[in-house]
């Protein structure tokens, strides 16, 4: 491992730094799950994740709740299951209703098959012993269980690594300025399979791929600026990138009537 990618995932695993600032509303999160209302095709993935649970029945568990948006639309679907909502940052489950509880995906505080599911959406790559969770998670499912992940690909939102990029150099005055920080690599949905088949031993990857498509700049400004918690992570002045970024979009959509983003995320649905 590198020291860039030793730093790297100690800035994205960092607990103190989940809890006390990127995750401690939900402001941040709520600003990147809304760039998505402007892709196509639109995907409904609470809809999605409700679909796959159609034929469980009893206690679904979501590690890494965060603002309860799959908690919500489940409980509209389907009041018959026991939902419990878990999450390392109280600050972010704050605005969750129903049962809750802080809680770490190492050490759930769950009696062994006490779940018959258990959903780990866009979290695991937060996780510092990511295989460690993975066995969480098959502990506290019942044998005929399922366990559902996502995650985006190594490959999602290249336009928005090349706009940091090009606006971080523009601000330090070297061409092309350093990689921003990445989320999701450490658990990307090509990398996921692995991890989740030493417990399971099927693991279904449904991609979603899809294009944003903005004609205004203020939707991915807003997006990219939720990485706020990471800024010492950049080696570059990240609000004067930001507004740098905010000035090459404009001058895009003037030019060409819209910016596009090309997304790849995907959910994983894992039975034994």
């Amino acid at each position: 491992m590198t020291e860039l990618s030793a730093a790297h995932d100690a800035a994205v695993t960092d607990r103190g730094r989940l809890a006390g600032s990127a995750y401690s509303s939900d402001r941040d999160l709520a600003a990147r799950q809304s760039l998505y209302q402007w892709q196509t095709p639109r995907y409904d993935l609470p809809g999605i994740v409700a679909e796959q649970l159609r034929g469980v029945n009893g206690c679904v568990v979501d590690v890494g709740c965060g603002n309860g948006k799959f908690i919500q639309r489940l409980r509209r679907d389907r009041p018959d299951l026991t939902l419990l909502g878990l999450d390392i940052a109280p600050g972010i489950l704050a605005g969750v209703h129903g049962l809750v509880a802080v809680a770490d995906a190492t050490r759930l505080p769950l009696a062994t098959q006490s779940a018959d599911a258990a959903l780990a959406l866009h979290m695991l790559y937060h996780v510092p012993d990511i295989p460690q969770a993975v066995r969480e998670l098959s502990r506290v499912v019942a044998r005929d269980g399922l366990v559902i992940a996502s995650t985006n690909s190594d490959r999602d939102k290249a336009e928005l690594d090349d706009l940091w990029q090009r606006a971080a150099g523009d601000v330090l005055g070297t061409g092309r300025g350093p990689a921003r920080i990445s989320l999701s690599a450490r658990f990307s949905l090509e990398k996921a399979p692995a991890f989740l088949g030493e417990e399971f031993g099927r693991v279904e990857t449904i991609e979603l791929p899809g294009t944003i498509t903005v004609g205004d700049a203020e939707p991915v400004v807003a997006h990219m600026a939720s990485y706020q918690a990471w800024a010492d992570q950049h080696d570059v002045p990240f609000e004067a990138t930001i507004e740098r970024a905010r000035t090459i979009l404009d001058e895009h959509i003037a030019r060409h009537g819209a910016f596009e983003i090309h997304c790849r995320g995907g959910i994983l649905v894992c039975r034994r």
